[in-house]
């Protein structure tokens, strides 16, 4: 059985042609790096290298031993990085939290992707209420809208551009509005309460206007059940237009974008995972994460480049993709 460090010591003398520079590139005296030559010479039975002049130049031994050392030492390094890569495969459990707007909608039909593609994985995901508030778990993250300072590495991955929508059969009943200050006389469908304390809406020329939805009375806590409520024709609300492009495409004619130049804020996508070093399945899923984001995150889903703005109490579809 060879000793590795000895077959290094001789391939760096090979490479160097003296004793010197081959030490101080493994970092050991050179009486040591001499040490190592001759306890390899001996445990082969012959001598490997010859002093000429200022140089150390292989023997014939040495020529043909080279080869074989090199291969040799490149078996020992190949071995080592499988054997690296074995401890650290992409196999175990891992945690998804995501919220409730992406679980159906996207990250589902992704993780079906990642796990089979990764069959060692053991998946939880769940999509919990709240965001997170500190780093007490090894859980991934995916969180929409603002998320306070958790301990947690936040990286943002999109954001979703939103509009007001209705079905079109409750604009025909009700009106079209032209401005927000027609708002207060439409039915509001509210999700998760979150424009009980206002919603601003801004517009390129006309500035801000700050609207307060009447009181809804119909309440949901399901970005779906939502989109449902509206697309019945119970009153307007804000979705998403990469929401609202889904259920188009599926539904087509259920949802009208409404005043199309007043625009809600945009809410951030949020990747969220802890800090340092992570294991091979984490940063496998990380990276697979970020590979999933739809286009229409980084760029505004409703209008797309070349794609008109659609005319108020028109159905909205989504642009065609070829």
């Amino acid at each position: 059985m060879h000793d590795l460090q000895e077959l290094h010591a001789f391939a760096t003398v090979m490479e160097h042609g003296s004793l010197a520079p081959s030490a101080q590139q493994l970092g050991v005296a050179k009486s040591t790096l001499s040490r190592r030559i001759s306890q390899l010479e001996a445990r082969l039975g012959q001598p490997l290298l010859r002093r000429q002049a200022n140089r150390l130049i292989p023997t014939e031994a040495g020529l043909l031993f080279h080869g074989y050392c090199q291969q040799i030492l490149a078996l020992a390094e190949q071995s080592q990085r499988r054997l690296d890569e074995l401890r650290e495969e992409v196999s175990g459990q891992v945690a998804v939290r995501v919220h409730q707007t992406l679980a159906r909608a996207w990250l589902a039909r992704h993780m079906d992707t990642f796990l089979a593609r990764h069959p060692g994985i053991q998946l939880t995901l769940g999509h919990p209420a709240q965001p997170p508030t500190g780093p007490d778990d090894e859980a991934i993250w995916i969180w929409v809208g603002p998320v306070a300072e958790c301990g947690l590495r936040q990286e943002t991955l999109g954001r979703l551009t939103q509009g007001l929508y209705a079905h079109p059969d409750y604009l025909a009943r009700h009106g079209t509005p032209s401005h927000p200050r027609e708002l207060a006389s439409h039915a509001w469908v509210d999700l998760l309460g979150t424009t009980r304390t206002g919603l601003t809406l801004q517009h390129p020329h006309q500035g801000d206007y700050h609207f307060t939805p009447p009181h809804s009375r119909f309440r949901v806590d399901q970005s779906t059940l939502h989109i449902d409520a509206i697309a019945r024709g119970q009153g307007l609300g804000v979705i998403p237009h990469w929401l609202a492009a889904g259920r188009e495409a599926h539904h087509p004619g259920e949802l009208s974008l409404c005043l199309p130049d007043w625009q809600p804020s945009s809410l951030t996508v949020s990747l969220l995972y802890p800090y340092g070093r992570q294991s091979r399945k984490v940063t496998a899923l990380l990276e697979f994460l970020r590979q999933q984001v739809p286009p229409a995150w980084r760029s505004d889903g409703a209008r797309e480049a070349g794609a008109p703005p659609p005319s108020p109490g028109s159905a909205w579809r989504p642009p065609l993709h070829h």
